[in-house]
């Protein structure tokens, strides 16, 4: 069984996320604070919210607002809002950008093994870009969870009938996708991209056999 992580995996997901926040602290830079630093007050207001809102582009617009007001050190005015308001149609197309080689190696994977999908963040906006990118007629199910943690990965084992041994979580992200996945006893495959969420960093142990480092989506088939 091959399950596999989506956003940074599958499609381009945070690369999106930078590219407002690029526009975003431009903006809202000046002499007291340059971007470096507005960066690392969103950076803190997005860990908290993680843990309260979850994830996806409506609890980052609303972390932008956040932010907003802790630099000027005031409420957003309606017309800051309503700057904000206008990346949001960043997140709203219908189309995904593909990352390269995804296609036709989940087509040959899922003619070999079976595969699930395993994502995070908000239900709502998961499941579109799930279907906006057309990959999920490869998977036998699809999981939009709101956290990606060893109790999920469990839960995800017994709901199936997996054998620990015998599954690989397939993900970029060391936080979500490997650690919990292999404190959970399944084997992973770590599958870095340049423009992973620093909150979905972690280290990896080097030592660990049990985790197959790749540099490229396609090269799964010199595995599986």
């Amino acid at each position: 069984m091959l399950i596999f992580d989506a956003d940074d995996t599958l499609w381009e997901n945070n690369v999106i996320f930078e590219r407002v926040i690029d526009e975003f602290t431009g903006w809202l830079a000046g002499p007291g604070l340059d971007r470096r630093g507005v960066r690392a007050v969103l950076d803190g207001i997005e860990a908290a919210n993680a843990v309260t809102q979850g994830y996806g582009s409506k609890v980052f617009l609303r972390s932008l607002g956040e932010c907003v007001a802790r630099v000027r050190g005031r409420a957003a005015t309606d017309g800051e809002l309503g700057r904000i308001a206008e990346w949001e149609a960043a997140f709203t197309g219908s189309r995904m950008e593909l990352i390269a080689g995804v296609p036709e190696t989940l087509a040959e994977l899922a003619r070999r093994h079976e595969l699930l999908l395993l994502t995070k963040g908000d239900t709502e906006e998961q499941q579109r870009k799930v279907a906006a990118s057309g990959l999920a007629g490869h998977f036998r199910a699809v999981h939009i969870v709101p956290e990606k943690n060893v109790a999920t990965y469990e839960e995800v084992t017994r709901e199936h009938g997996l054998v620990p041994e015998e599954t690989w979580m397939i993900g970029n992200s060391p936080k979500s996708d490997i650690l919990p996945a292999r404190s959970a006893g399944l084997n992973a495959v770590f599958i870095p991209h340049v423009h992973t969420w620093v909150l979905e960093h972690g280290e990896l142990d080097p030592a660990d056999a049990r985790v197959l480092r790749l540099e490229k989506f396609a090269e799964l088939l010199r595995h599986f």
